[in-house]
């Protein structure tokens, strides 16, 4: 039998993550490559959120430009992924096994959170993904639980890639130089989240708002933290696998869970 496949949570920072001379593209251009080749990938994307889980069942999925001003060549980009409408059904049969409330949706393409680091990671767009959608209203342990159903699709050569930020707080991202160093207050969350994750302390993790040193601050609104639960909880033991910050306030971490 094949070995478990880790579990990930990437930080995707802006398109522009795909053209930006920054550390993270070049961790993410290797990171597939480093890794068992799956079958498939689940993505959760802070991108796509909802009342209730919904995972696309789109045979062959557009792509999504959910993004404003940015340069043009990002809109020319392609990513010719195909989807996988059976993986689809196993993740919402999973979940109702565990008595979560979730559906399909037989439109949605990939949005920005799936497309941008998967066409760095696996850049031949071979690998089918489905996109699973985050709940921003029910919180770190819901996503827990998301987590902890489809820990199976581990043992079946499936990547479960959460895709979201481990800082975000875009109020304060105007203004800022590309490579310009973080604030106190968002190292001091991303030492927290850091030390965290490697100590396998999950209750602070899920008390993240009360525990995390100036957590609001960081996460003014919670969609780009959530992914990270799902990964934790489909996962073991967690490590660091990638440190760097983009326009000071954006921390790119990217974890693994085994």
């Amino acid at each position: 039998m094949k070995p478990a496949l880790p579990t990930l949570f990437i930080s995707h920072g802006a398109p522009t993550l795909l053209i930006d001379p920054v550390p993270t593209r070049d961790f993410l251009a290797t990171l597939g490559a480093d890794m068992p080749r799956p079958q498939g990938i689940v993505c959760i994307s802070a991108h796509w959120t909802t009342r209730a889980p919904l995972t696309t069942h789109t045979a062959q999925p557009d792509l999504i430009y959910d993004f404003g001003g940015f340069p043009d060549e990002l809109y020319r980009m392609t990513y010719p992924a195909p989807g996988n409408p059976s993986l689809a059904e196993r993740v919402t049969q999973l979940l109702e096994n565990r008595g979560i409330e979730t559906g399909r949706d037989m439109a949605r393409g990939l949005d920005h959170g799936a497309w941008v680091p998967l066409k760095l990671m696996y850049p031949h767009a071979d690998i089918p993904v489905v996109q699973l959608s985050v709940q921003p209203h029910l919180g770190p342990a819901h996503h827990a639980a998301i987590g902890a159903a489809l820990r199976p699709l581990r043992e079946e050569g499936v990547l479960i890639l959460a895709s979201g930020s481990a800082t975000h707080n875009l109020r304060d991202f105007f203004g800022r130089a590309l490579d310009a160093p973080p604030p106190q207050y968002v190292k001091e969350f991303d030492d927290w989240l850091c030390r965290a994750v490697e100590a396998d302390d999950r209750d602070s993790l899920l008390e993240y708002r009360d525990r995390g040193p100036n957590a609001l601050a960081n996460h003014p609104t919670p969609e780009h933290f959530l992914p990270l639960f799902v990964a934790m909880g489909a996962g073991g033991q967690g490590r660091v696998l990638h440190r760097a910050f983009t326009y000071g306030v954006i921390s790119m971490g990217a974890f693994a869970w085994e």
